[in-house]
């Protein structure tokens, strides 16, 4: 599990508490999304998204799960936690506590009809990546190690 520690958090910004999913179908290919943010270079990222407040990470994990895929399902136990600072799609600089979640489903489908007016606006495409993809692929993927963390759950390609 990839733990980074709490106390290098930033106190000059905003905590931003989010869950992140990383949905694998049957063939092992993880579900992205790509943004295309205006004034940035486009970047995909696993769905997910922040919490809510006092909403637990598991809970907004089954919450951004269905509201992003369509999909109902446990989302199981945290395997990764990252805190990086960044910008967000809104403009904030935040200092991001990410719980990573593993979802393993059935089919490769998904129903995106829950998305916010905002993710309908950015969220302009998704695609299954195979670990190959994820590692070669030239836009930006979030997190970067994304690949690596699939690798210590999942044997295969």
């Amino acid at each position: 599990m990839s733990l980074e520690d709490p106390d290098s958090l930033n106190p000059a910004l905003r905590l931003r508490r989010a869950a992140r999913l990383i949905v694998l179908d049957p063939e092992g290919r993880t579900l992205m999304f790509r943004y295309d943010v205006p004034g940035r270079e486009p970047f995909w990222v696993t769905a997910g998204g922040e919490c809510e407040p006092d909403e637990s990470f598991e809970d907004a994990a089954r919450r951004e799960l269905l509201e992003e895929t369509g999909i109902t399902a446990d989302p199981g136990p945290q395997i990764a936690r990252m805190t990086p600072e960044f910008v967000t799609v809104e403009g904030e600089p935040v200092q991001a506590d990410e719980r990573f979640f593993l979802v393993r489903v059935a089919e490769a489908a998904i129903d995106t009809a829950g998305h916010t007016a905002l993710e309908q606006a950015l969220m302009t495409q998704h695609r299954w990546f195979t670990r190959a993809e994820l590692a070669e692929w030239k836009e930006p993927i979030f997190p970067a190690n994304l690949a690596d963390m699939i690798a210590q759950q999942e044997p295969g390609p």
